[in-house]
């Protein structure tokens, strides 16, 4: 137990060394996943499809790219990102607990932390990125941590199946009513796109103008997609319930569990998105009129892709458990083990590159080249976390994030 003063002192995060290789392995490849799903984004000055920012035409590799990334990667990363998000908060109150820290001072820090990543969300849009996703899990991490974190797992899986099972129903119902659609015949085709304020931030030349539109766009998504869209409370539940019972630090004892999740949510969530894959690149005709009902059916096969992902990492992480990582994931654990500074770090690279208040790579880009530049991002945060893993040095963000949240320096905290 760590004491000051003769009273328990808060516990910092897990530092860089004895870590469990799973939940790092994760959070390295999950910002490779985040950076190809984001910069789709920025490809302005076209037309988009009524259900993502993919462009509607390309060359081959284009389309193949853009029927990649619906399939495997949109809508899949953001409760894979949940997920992992809601592990580490029941983490770190386990630790104060085991520590000897007070349970309403382990609460008081869990809300400390959620209210300060609203806070860097806020000026990550401000500055950046109105797609930032710290805000939505800020706000659904102060509700739930408000609501759940001192409850019984039962109470944890019953919650999040309910919330599993409107997302199931609401996708049902939109598939019926396409299918009613489709039969009657007498729908018109459809029109339009994105609101023009969702992409105003990458297609505006002023720089006030596209701070303007993030300004817009961010409620949105720190409301609709993150708290009240249902998915990423339900993967942040699950992510609760499993940090209690330490399946990613201890994968060897939950093997046939993460088996099942990581081939059941995979092949969910693949299935579930090649149809819109399909129908997005021509394959599958005569669905423009009814292309909506994707945005549910990506949603719920999002979550079981999502932690079927992380489920698999645990595989991976169980398979390296006392071995030596390698070169390999020696580095996309450094960028696991700052991953909210490897975030950042993209918009960063990628905002003033593509948009066109910047350089404007994204009106000539296309999907496939963008696939490409998305990866050369996710590379150069990965050299940046290695040279500072070598060092024993925290990331930036991460090490002023501990200091607002555990009113300590750093000193080779690694989350």
């Amino acid at each position: 137990m760590t004491v000051e003063g003769g009273r328990p002192r808060l516990t910092g995060p897990v530092g860089l060394t004895g870590r469990a290789p799973a939940p790092d392995l994760a959070r390295g490849f999950m910002l490779l996943l985040i950076a190809l799903a984001n910069t789709p984004f920025y490809l302005y000055g076209r037309a988009h499809s009524l259900t993502g920012f993919h462009p509607v035409d390309g060359s081959v590799a284009d389309r193949i790219v853009q029927a990649v990334l619906i399939t495997g990667v949109d809508m899949r990363v953001y409760p894979m990102f949940a997920f992992l998000f809601g592990y580490g908060l029941a983490v770190i109150y386990r630790r104060q607990g085991e520590n000897g820290v007070p349970e309403r001072e382990a609460f008081r820090l869990l809300q400390r932390r959620n209210l300060w990543l609203l806070v860097f969300g806020f000026v990550h849009a401000l500055l950046l990125w109105g797609g930032d996703v710290l805000g939505a899990y800020g706000l659904c991490g102060l509700v739930l941590v408000w609501l759940f974190v001192r409850r019984a797992d039962r109470t944890l899986l019953v919650w999040a199946g309910i919330g599993a099972a409107v997302l199931l129903l609401l996708a049902m119902l939109s598939v019926l009513g396409a299918l009613a659609t489709l039969s009657a015949g007498t729908a018109a085709q459809a029109t339009g796109g994105i609101p023009d304020f969702v992409t105003a931030s990458a297609s505006s030349e002023s720089v006030l103008a596209a701070m303007g539109a993030r300004m817009l766009l961010w409620p949105f998504i720190v409301l609709v997609q993150g708290l009240l869209g249902l998915a990423v409370p339900v993967a942040i539940l699950l992510g609760f319930w499993a940090a209690r019972r330490r399946i990613l630090e201890r994968p060897g004892e939950h093997r046939r569990l993460l088996w099942i999740t990581a081939v059941g949510g995979i092949a969910v969530g693949w299935l579930g998105g090649l149809p819109h894959a399909l129908a997005h690149v021509g394959v599958l005709g005569g669905l423009d009129q009814v292309m909506w009902v994707f945005s549910t059916t990506q949603m719920v096969t999002g979550v079981a892709c999502g932690i079927g992902y992380v489920a698999l990492f645990g595989l991976i992480g169980d398979r390296l458990s006392g071995r030596e990582p390698g070169p390999v994931g020696f580095a996309i654990s450094a960028v696991g083990k700052r991953s909210l500074t490897c975030y950042l770090g993209q918009s960063v690279l990628c905002a003033p590159l593509l948009a066109a208040w910047g350089l404007g790579l994204g009106a000539v880009l296309g999907s496939a080249t963008t696939a490409l530049f998305a990866t050369g991002v996710w590379l150069v945060t990965l050299a940046y976390a290695v040279v500072l893993e070598r060092r024993g040095s925290p990331g930036p963000a991460e090490a002023l994030l501990r200091r607002l949240v555990y009113r300590t320096p750093a000193q080779g905290r690694g989350r």
